[in-house]
């Protein structure tokens, strides 16, 4: 529900926490939902989720809702084995505000004393299980954004004051300044040269879920980068994004391997390097084989990473694992073997060290 009007102050008295169930008159019906399916498929499911009122009324929730920030909330899944979804930052410090139980016939959530920082996407599913094994039952899902709007919070707060952001020719770049109030005019500039970009709604789009979107990254859009919001007062920036043009092809990790020396004298300390050239935000793995292995020669490995900036405004990520053998002997001779793997698949490197 857009448009709620936002409270001048937050409530503190559980009178005023109450929720005005502002949606009652566009409760969907049957014919309506057939109308809306193309443009949403999830709301044939939508029934699923509902929003607790007063008195012990319940509310279908519409793809969007807006609550003043400071509010209380409590949301219900049908279903006996029910999965949340809901801002991830909650779980990351571990958020007493926020409650979840399984009840017999549906999940629960509450959410107690609402910030700025919890708007966002909460959803639930069903879980259809055989044995051990569950699977999401994609027919019973529901899902809303909430925005819980806050006039001395117009972005949604972030636990870092500087954001990188990469910019990949082949896919979508998102600048993540999302708003509380749904309403407010949010427009995006350069920090230098100071300007604002314009954001024409084809390569350049504003979505209130997301933030700024760039369809089509280029290097002409790396910089530094920041939002300004204005709803009924003084405007409010974002914190800073520092946008990073990245070119590296997308498949299996491009893999090196070498050792520190083809032969070694025993005693001697052996040192073999493996190493990825990627994209700054794909995450490599690293396994080895190596001679030693089966008599569990002891050996060891240590794996790293780190952004260059290839001076044509490029940046790609350097992964390393280096595998150290110490005090070389007869079994240590043969060959050391690589596999570097990341989503697209994984690359196998191998080189020979060979006992003098």
């Amino acid at each position: 529900v857009i448009g709620q009007p936002v409270k001048s102050k937050r409530p503190k008295e559980p009178g005023e926490n109450k929720i005005k169930p502002v949606n009652k008159k566009v409760k969907p019906k049957t014919p309506k939902m057939k109308e809306r399916e193309s443009a949403d498929s999830s709301l044939k499911s939508q029934s699923i989720l509902t929003q607790v009122m007063d008195k012990g009324h319940f509310q279908k929730l519409a793809a969007t809702l807006s609550l003043s920030a400071g509010q209380s909330i409590e949301l219900r899944c049908k279903g006996s084995n029910v999965t949340w979804n809901y801002p991830s930052y909650l779980d990351t410090f571990k958020d007493s505000r926020l409650s979840i139980k399984q009840l017999d016939r549906y999940g629960q959530l509450i959410l107690a004393n609402s910030t700025a920082a919890d708007t966002g996407e909460y959803s639930c599913w069903l879980q259809l299980c055989n044995g051990n094994k569950c699977k999401k039952d994609e027919t019973r899902t529901g899902s809303t954004y909430i925005f819980f709007t806050d006039k001395e919070e117009l972005f949604v707060p972030t636990p870092s004051y500087f954001e990188i952001v990469y910019l990949n020719p082949d896919k979508p770049a998102v600048v993540p300044c999302r708003v509380t109030t749904p309403s407010a005019k949010v427009t995006l500039h350069r920090e230098f040269p100071a300007e604002e970009i314009e954001t024409d709604g084809t390569d350049i789009i504003y979505d209130v879920k997301k933030g700024f979107v760039y369809q089509h990254p280029t290097s002409d859009h790396k910089g530094i980068v920041y939002c300004k919001a204005e709803s009924q007062g003084a405007p409010q920036i974002s914190i800073k994004y520092h946008l990073l043009y990245v070119e590296v092809p997308k498949g299996p990790p491009s893999t090196t391997i070498v050792a520190s020396s083809s032969r070694a004298e025993v005693s001697d300390s052996v040192r073999v390097i493996c190493t990825v050239l990627g994209e700054p935000d794909v995450d490599v793995n690293f396994r080895w084989q190596y001679p030693g292995q089966e008599s569990e020669r002891p050996v060891i490995i240590q794996n790293f990473w780190r952004l260059i900036n290839r001076g044509t405004g490029h940046t790609t990520r350097i992964s390393k694992s280096i595998l150290i053998v110490e005090d070389f002997e007869a079994r240590d001779a043969g060959n050391y073997i690589c596999i570097a793997q990341n989503l697209q698949g994984e690359t196998t490197v191998a080189t020979t060290v060979e006992l003098n």
